[in-house]
Parts: C-alpha cells; sequence; structure tokens
C-alpha cells in the first residue's frame, strides 16, 4: 500500500470512527481486502471485525456487501453505520415494501456504501441479477462457521454462497468468525472457494473476560448475590430449559432486578421486545436459554453467567464473549454441577448418526474437563483451539488468583477405588460417596455393603459429603477412574488408576480459595478508575439521546468512551476529540451535550480529583495495578479517616473509594454505617428502596431533592444488599 492509501487509511479510522490506532491485525486485513485479496479472519467477539470490512469500504468504489444470519443485528449494525455517517442498509424479512422499494433504489444509484442481507436474499436469483448490474467493492461473510458441517452451528443456508468466486470473479471475499478450530477453517475456506487468501488466526485470549468456575450449590442464592454486588451492570443469564429461564426471571423480579426471559417458546414478538429492552438498557438483565445472543451487538455487557453446563467448548466460548465487547473488563462465570450431564447426554443420545453423536459427546467431555481441571481456565480454553498460552499465570480467572494448595489425595483416593472394587464396579457417584461416608440406607444394608472394610472409612473426613464429590470430579479430571453408561453410569478405575490403588503412583490435587478482591486487581487487565457517579449521569444523557434517535444505547458512545469521560473529564470540543471512539459526525451531534454535562458536575462537585485532559491518543487506558487493592481502602477507614481523607491518601477519587466501600460492605466486612450517613437519613432511604423494589439511584436522589447524595444512596444500597444476600441464603 502506497503512502497516500496509508494516511487515507489512518483519516478515515480516527475522523469517522474515532480511533486513534487500529486494534490487533485489523490493519493488514483492511490493507489486503484494499488489494482486493480473499481474506479469513477467525477473530474473537469484540477483537474489532465490522471495522475491517466497514473501513476499506470507504476507500473502494461500490458496496460492499454484508451477508449475516443474524437478522436481528442487521438494524443495530446500520444504525452504528449511519451514526458514523456512512451510508448504509439492510434487505430481511423484518423490512416493510417500501423500506424494501427504498433501499433497491438507493443500491441501484451507488449510493449505498454497506447493504447488509442474510444468506436465503443472495440465494434468490432475482436478487443476483441485480448485484450483476451494480458495482460491489466487497463480499463480507460474517459468521462464515455457518458453512461448515465441521462446525458447531452449520446452516444449510451458506451452501448458497459457494458460487460468489464464479458469479463475481473480480470482487474479492472477505470472510469472519469467532471460532473456528484448523478442520472448520479448511472447510470454510475450500467451501467459499477463496483464492490463495490471507489468513489471519488472531488469538482467541480475551484480555477482559475475568473467568471463574463455581460449585453449583443454591444457585439462585449465588446469582443473586453476585448481580447484588454489580449493580446497574448488564448481564447474560444463561439456562438450558425454558422452565429454569422463567422460574430464574420471575425469581430476580422478585428481589428488584430488571430482569427479562428469553427462549424460543415465546412469540416473536415478545422475544424481540425482551431483547430490544435489553439493549436499551431499560432491563438489566435477561435470563435466556441459546435461543437469545447470536443477535446481540450491545457493547456493555458485564457479565455471562450459564447456570447450567454448556454442550461445548465452541458454545461456551462464543456466548462468553458477548461480555465485554467494549474492551472494558467483564466477568464470565460458570456453575458446574454433575447432574448436568445426564441431562445434556439425554439429548445426545437422541443423535441418530453414530460419527455425529460420538463428536457431541467428545465436545462434552472438552467442557466437563474445562470445568474440573484446577488448572488456568485461559490455558485450557486457548489450549481447545490450538493456541498456546506461554505465561504461568493468567492474572484473570479464578485458578490464577485464587490461594491454591497443592494436596495428597492418595490415600482418599485408594479408599473411594477399594470401595469400587469390592461393590464389584457395579455403583455410581453418589452411592459409593454414601459408602465411604458411612451412609446408613435401606440399599446399602439391602446389598451387604456396610460389612465392606472401606464402608465408612471417609466419614470422618467431610460429613456433608463436599469433600468426596470433590475427590471423585478430580480423579475424573485427572482419567484415574471413568464413568461407563448413559443412563445409570457406574465408576470404573482405568490403568492409571490401578497404578494409584495399588501403591504404584501417588496422585495430588490443587484446592484453591478465591480472594475477595480478585476482581479488584487483576494486574494486567485491571482498568484505572472512573468516577462512578459522572458516569450514571453520563449513562442517563446517552440513553435521553438514544431514545430521542430511537438507537440502543451503545450506538451513541460505548461504557468504554463513558468510562474514558470519567477518567479524563473533557471540557472542551478540543479534548473530546482525543477520547477513543468519537469520530466527527458523532462529534458535531453529541459532543456539546457532553462537555456542558461534564461541566455542570464538576462545578458542583469540585472535591472530585481531575486528572486534567486526555493525551493525545487514549487507546491504551489500562494500567497496572501496584499492589493496592481494597484492603488498603478498609484499613485506613478503620484507622478512623474518612472518605475524602483516604480518596487524597492514596491518590484516588472519592467515587473509587465509595465502591471501595460498597464492596467492602457486601463481603460482610466491619463498615460503621454511621461514620458514612446519618442515622435518621439512612432508615429514610432503606424505606425507599423496600418501597421502590428497585436499585436503582436515580429515583432516591430525586425524591430527597439532592439532599442524599450519590455516594450515600451507594452506602445505604450495599449495606441493604448484603442483608438480602443473607436472608435468601438462609431460606
Amino acid at each position: 500500500m502506497n503512502n497516500e492509501k496509508y494516511l487515507a487509511m489512518l483519516n478515515i479510522l480516527k475522523n469517522v470512527f474515532g480511533f486513534q490506532a487500529f486494534r490487533p491485525n485489523q490493519e493488514t486485513i483492511i490493507s489486503n481486502i484494499i488489494n482486493k485479496r480473499d481474506v479469513f479472519a477467525v477473530m474473537p467477539t469484540g477483537g474489532g471485525k465490522s471495522l475491517c470490512y466497514q473501513l476499506p469500504t470507504m476507500m473502494m468504489n461500490g458496496t460492499t456487501i454484508v451477508i449475516s444470519p443474524l437478522i436481528s443485528l442487521m438494524k443495530d449494525q446500520v444504525d452504528a453505520a449511519l451514526e458514523n455517517g456512512i451510508s448504509a442498509a439492510y434487505l430481511n424479512s423484518s423490512s416493510t415494501h417500501e423500506e424494501m422499494c427504498d433501499t433497491y433504489r438507493k443500491l441501484r444509484s451507488n449510493i449505498l456504501k454497506l447493504l447488509y442481507i442474510a444468506p436465503e436474499r443472495y440465494a434468490m436469483q432475482n436478487f443476483i441479477e441485480t448485484l450483476r448490474t451494480i458495482p460491489l467493492s466487497l463480499f463480507a461473510i460474517d459468521e462464515a462457521h455457518c458453512i461448515s458441517e465441521w462446525g458447531h452451528d452449520f446452516r444449510p443456508d451458506y451452501m448458497s454462497l459457494t458460487n460468489i468466486t464464479s458469479l463475481f470473479p473480480h470482487v474479492p471475499i472477505a470472510s469472519f468468525t469467532a471460532t473456528a478450530t484448523s478442520i472448520v477453517q479448511d472447510d470454510i475456506i475450500d467451501k467459499l472457494n477463496l483464492r490463495s487468501p490471507y489468513i489471519v488466526r488472531a488469538s482467541f485470549n480475551r484480555q477482559n473476560l475475568f473467568y471463574h468456575v463455581r460449585e453449583k450449590i443454591d444457585i439462585e442464592a449465588e446469582i443473586i448475590k453476585f448481580i447484588l454486588e454489580h449493580p446497574n451492570d448488564p448481564g447474560i443469564i444463561y439456562r438450558t430449559t425454558r422452565d429454569s429461564v422463567i422460574k430464574l426471571a420471575d425469581f430476580l423480579v422478585c428481589h428488584g432486578i430488571k430482569a427479562l426471559p428469553y427462549h424460543a417458546g415465546m412469540t416473536m414478538i415478545d422475544r424481540k421486545n425482551n431483547q430490544d429492552a435489553f439493549n436499551n438498557d431499560e432491563a438489566t438483565v435477561i435470563v435466556a436459554t441459546i435461543a437469545f445472543g447470536m443477535g446481540i451487538d450491545k457493547s456493555n455487557v458485564r457479565y455471562v453467567i450459564h447456570a447450567d453446563l454448556p454442550k461445548n467448548i465452541e458454545s461456551y466460548y462464543q456466548e462468553t464473549g458477548r461480555a465485554g465487547r467494549d474492551g472494558e473488563l467483564a466477568n464470565c462465570i460458570l456453575y458446574y454441577g454433575r447432574g448436568d450431564i445426564p441431562k445434556i447426554r439425554y439429548f445426545i443420545d437422541q443423535i441418530t448418526d453414530d460419527k455425529e453423536r460420538s463428536i457431541a459427546i467428545e465436545k462434552l467431555n472438552h467442557t466437563i474437563r474445562y470445568a474440573l481441571h484446577n488448572v488456568c481456565r485461559r490455558k485450557k480454553l486457548l489450549e481447545y483451539f490450538g493456541e498456546d498460552y506461554p505465561a504461568q499465570n493468567c492474572k484473570a480467572c479464578d485458578i490464577c488468583v485464587g490461594i491454591i494448595e497443592k494436596i495428597d489425595i492418595t490415600i482418599d483416593a485408594q479408599i473411594l477405588m477399594s470401595a469400587m472394587m469390592r461393590t464389584g464396579l457395579r455403583f455410581g457417584i453418589t452411592y459409593l460417596i454414601d459408602i465411604v461416608t458411612g451412609a446408613n440406607t435401606k440399599r446399602i444394608r439391602e446389598f451387604g455393603h456396610d460389612k465392606i472394610k472401606t464402608y465408612g472409612a471417609g466419614k470422618d473426613k467431610d460429613k456433608d459429603k463436599r469433600y468426596w464429590r470433590f475427590l471423585v470430579d478430580e480423579l475424573l479430571a485427572q482419567e484415574i477412574i471413568y464413568q461407563d453408561g448413559n443412563e445409570y453410569p457406574v465408576l470404573k478405575i482405568t490403568k492409571k488408576g490401578y497404578n494409584v490403588l495399588y501403591g504404584f503412583d501417588e496422585v495430588t490435587a490443587l484446592k484453591k480459595e478465591e480472594k475477595i478482591e480478585e476482581s479488584e486487581n487483576t494486574a494486567d487487565i485491571c482498568i484505572r478508575s472512573y468516577d462512578e457517579v459522572l458516569f450514571e449521569r453520563l449513562r442517563l444523557l446517552r440513553k435521553k439521546i438514544a431514545d430521542k434517535h430511537d438507537v440502543p444505547p451503545y450506538i451513541i458512545f460505548s461504557d468504554k468512551t463513558l468510562h474514558d469521560m470519567c477518567r479524563y473529564y473533557p471540557t472542551t470540543i478540543i479534548d473530546m476529540r482525543k477520547i477513543s471512539g468519537i469520530g466527527e459526525i458523532k462529534l458535531k451531534r453529541y459532543g456539546l451535550d457532553f462537555v456542558n454535562e461534564m461541566k455542570t458536575y464538576l462545578d458542583e462537585n469540585p472535591k472530585n480529583n481531575y486528572m486534567g485532559p486526555p493525551p493525545l491518543s487514549t487507546n491504551i487506558v489500562k494500567e497496572r495495578v501496584k499492589g493496592e487493592t481494597i484492603e488498603k481502602t478498609y484499613q485506613l477507614f478503620k484507622q478512623g479517616l474518612n472518605v475524602e481523607e483516604i480518596a487524597k491518601k492514596r491518590d484516588l477519587v472519592i467515587p473509587t473509594i465509595i465502591g471501595h466501600l460498597e464492596k467492602l460492605i457486601r463481603a460482610g466486612r466491619d463498615i460503621e454505617i454511621d461514620r458514612l450517613i446519618d442515622t435518621d437519613k439512612r432508615k429514610a432511604v432503606e424505606e425507599l428502596f423496600s418501597s421502590q423494589l428497585s436499585w436503582e439511584l436515580r429515583p432516591i436522589i430525586e425524591y430527597f431533592n439532592n439532599t442524599v447524595s450519590y455516594d450515600e444512596a451507594k452506602i445505604v444500597r450495599a449495606f441493604m444488599q448484603h442483608e438480602t444476600s443473607i436472608r435468601i441464603s438462609e431460606v
């Protein structure tokens, strides 16, 4: 690419999209597309693939045809392009006759730079004939794994795309997917007949995602506790069945959470309304089956929870990838319970094709091993996609930030396997745990297993049997033992297991404890603090503007862009131009509104630390946390310092200290609330929170006519949420 084109490319990146620099792989992909070379790119969700075809479209003659199965996503993508000043439209079954006529007119007049269609539209002969009469710059194929029968989401409609190269030999093709093994990659390239494509396999590592796996015990109480610790954060919770979706959504609503269900049994209108409410920040949580998500472009999802075991790693990776698309920190939590396995196996066993069923079982086993192995979650995920993660500690998963203790489990493993042998290798997990813990059951007595040597040998180890469940899971994960059978699986011993049983080998396990401050101190990915009170004000302003323009709030500005505003307080248009994600069109439309809001806020809150205008390039706003945690705030508070004094001593803004105190309160630490808010005022705020059945702060502030501050309301809310989580866990 010559220097003139390169400068033009950088100019569009800054002035149209508002970015100072490219993300990894974007520049080379765009350069190859501009040079009319086919491209195959595996890029993780949130990796910026849409820019890879939108930017070159601005530099090429003709229209880019974007083929995607996500009809529900097309409007958002078109709205986002229009907000950046790019002429775009879509054609799908939701379009009215008048809208279709207008789109075809623009297409034939060479007005459109981007046209989004579904693969079914491309398969229509009359549409192909229309395309052959207009100048085309590019075919961009999204979710390209849908063309591969080896992929996890094969769609026959994608097979119509196999003739693009023969019908349009001079138009390059750029195909994108977020999940593709090497087998799927080769199949996609072959099916699409890509011509010596430039191939990119970007890292599958989503650095801003924090991975947790937790034991599935009292799932509703666990989930409500997490949500109460992350108020106002948008999140997705996946469940396997429609009934569990409805039950959990109702449970959350009863506890003041703005939650909505989403499953295939709902009408199309109800699904659309609930999805729109989530996109538009009118609902905080979506509880859904896997029917939800493929059409979601919402950039500010702060967590994805799997309340049930996913059936394969590809689905899990894709679904967790819906969190943190804006690059900000997000949580991915998987609740693992062995009871989920038979439910998934039941559906797998309905598959008639032996090969397909065998592949599904192996994929399920990969998911189980991911959940059970006490090794870095990130390393296990990346290994599945053929990528090596060299670091010993990712500092962003429950294993790596937990306190790890290596324990010898050889004797206990021998006790369990001895019980298996003495009962003829004919029984399952629950029965064998009952034997080693000395359970007095009718079944054990009838079989005479209360007389065997290992009966009750482990009863002093763990009376509630959790230790022995942990031991069984660990032995399964290390392939010491295995399950045999489908509907009623029994435990068997492997060759490796016999070596342990007879004393030739030892076996150890890693036992972890999670730190309270894990999400506060994730080193390489911890994001610099931002003014949370200002963020709430800017979020409301964004919502007001979005409603006026009939688009989701994240289309106006992403959370990442708002966070940068709340770090640097840009109070002039010139400073706003330096914030990542603000192009010239958006700056003209919305810049002054946000500048004025920040000026007003700073006038009202002179105590807040002003960090000065942002640097010339703010595409990297992350910094390493140098050993400081919320514990330091706690110690200073216990020494008698007030919030302002702690903020000054720690060189942090006041809202960050309030955020620390909120987390400490929810964790049950000893925080004297009377030092933070007057007693009578606190009781009045508590009454209002209880009456409004919601944890929103704005109604509290408005009701008390600003005599209660956001910080005070947050502290009261944290105390009430802690008490609520205690009550739920006691039920």
